[in-house]
């Protein structure tokens, strides 16, 4: 697994760096850019870009610019975003970005190395990774502006949330000690509250779930 890291703070990008290492990736370069991350891009191809959002020169969204254009120019390309806060529209905004898998990740996640490395090999596969506290903002603000939310019960809108996050069946399951059997039934009582068609493939159904609640108050992206 081929992996370009971008991330303007030296500790950090080094802590990255060592922990993709130590877990088998090949990390082929680790800049402090947004400028430097699209050259070592086209230059290197990796798998996939972790990248943080806020970059030289204004700290801004340099970061986040550079994912979108890499995700419409090389669509195979994963893309990881880290930020040290929570902002619903880079979630949008990735999701429209198109192209394979992608992720959005809060820096401290990033001290559970286990999960976050599982996080970015499901990316790498084309599959998708939201913090559980992006998650969480997105499911409430939308729960305020869609009643379809509200028709779900405290155990449906946990697992709506483990869906978002891009958790597998077996992993939701796991992670509150359900059945795989009884996750696939909250699932498909989601599905029939919130108007969305059933669907057996891992990526689609999270990007189904994630647009749901996105659209919920478009007003807030």
């Amino acid at each position: 697994m081929r992996v370009v890291i971008g991330e303007d703070e030296v500790l950090l990008r080094e802590g990255i760096s060592h922990i993709l290492a130590s877990d088998g990736f090949d990390v082929l370069a680790s800049v402090s850019d947004a400028v430097q991350l699209e050259r070592e891009v086209e230059r290197q191809s990796p798998d996939l870009v972790v990248t943080d959002i806020r970059m030289p020169p204004t700290y801004t969204d340099e970061g986040l610019v550079a994912a979108l254009r890499i995700r419409h120019s090389h669509p195979r390309i994963g893309v990881v975003v880290v930020s040290q806060h929570v902002q619903r529209r880079y979630a949008a905004e990735l999701l429209d970005g198109g192209g394979g898998g992608f992720g959005y990740l809060l820096k401290q996640r990033i001290a559970d190395v286990r999960t976050f490395t599982a996080d970015i090999r499901r990316v790498a596969a084309g599959g998708t990774a939201l913090d559980p506290e992006v998650v969480s903002v997105m499911v409430a603000r939308a729960s305020r502006g869609a009643t379809a939310l509200g028709r779900l019960t405290p155990r449906q809108l946990e697992v709506l949330g483990l869906m978002a996050e891009g958790r597998s069946n077996a992993a939701i399951a796991a992670q509150l000690v359900l059945t795989e059997k009884a996750v696939v039934q909250h699932t498909s009582n989601i599905y029939d509250a919130l108007g969305l068609p059933v669907d057996a493939d891992d990526h689609r159904r999270v990007l189904a779930v994630i647009r749901h609640l996105r659209d919920a108050v478009p007003s807030a992206r």
